[in-house]
């Protein structure tokens, strides 16, 4: 049996201590090869859980355990450098840096990790050439589309090899065209990176990109059954 690259035992949140839980008794094993999507009604906290495996913040109860390594143990730097050295990121919103070129925001992660040249631009072009924009590489990214700053969003998300990918609404802002386009690609290259990813989605269509959807409830994951 391989071992699980995340597991969540008993995890709870709530957003005050007066108020009931925002969701609790969260309990998850994600393998190596596995691409998971997360369901549920607005609200339910799916982007917070989002938050919690990737120890961006703290359960009130319960266990994160990344690549054998219990988030809820450390203390906020030694989390930093896990999340650094093993989560990549793609959100609705993009979040690149739009005075830096195509290029220079795909190696951003390399750069934070110390990765050095040549080894550096070798692993950025690689990813540019996987996602189809390595023509697009000095070109700055306030002038792309919106699917084509998303593809920079997951070289950027990858390049670094994270063994876990979260993406978060990943297709909320872009057309039905470049939404197939984009979990397509984000499917593929989570494959090809031999790791594990979570997609966070309002959307059936794109939940049925993965390969097993759950659904995030106040008492937890539930399994979705096929349609």
């Amino acid at each position: 049996m391989i071992d699980p690259i995340l597991q969540l035992e008993g995890l709870s949140k709530r957003y005050s201590k007066d108020r009931p839980a925002i969701f609790e008794d969260v309990d998850l094993t994600l393998r190596s090869g596995e691409y998971l999507a997360i369901m549920g009604e607005s609200g339910v906290g799916k982007s917070t859980l989002l938050n919690l495996l990737a120890g961006l913040d703290t359960p009130d109860t319960g266990r994160v355990v990344l690549e054998g390594v219990d988030l809820t143990t450390l203390d906020d730097d030694a989390t930093t450098r896990l999340r650094r050295r093993t989560v990549g990121f793609v959100f609705q919103a993009f979040h690149v840096l739009p005075y830096l070129s195509v290029e220079q925001n795909v190696a951003l992660p390399l750069d934070l990790l110390g990765v050095a040249e040549p080894e550096r631009g070798r692993r950025t072009q690689e990813m540019l050439t996987a996602v189809g924009i390595e023509a697009l590489s000095q070109r700055h990214t306030r002038e792309l589309s919106g699917g084509e700053v998303q593809r920079v969003a997951i070289a950027r998300a990858l390049v670094h090899r994270p063994r876990l990918v979260l993406a978060d609404e990943p297709t909320g802002n872009l057309d039905a065209r470049s939404a197939a386009q984009t979990l397509t690609l984000l499917r593929a290259q989570i494959k090809a990176n031999a790791g594990a990813g979570i997609l966070i989605t309002h959307s059936r269509a794109a939940a049925d990109t993965a390969d097993r959807i759950v659904v995030l409830e106040a008492r937890g994951l539930k399994a979705l059954e096929a349609a």
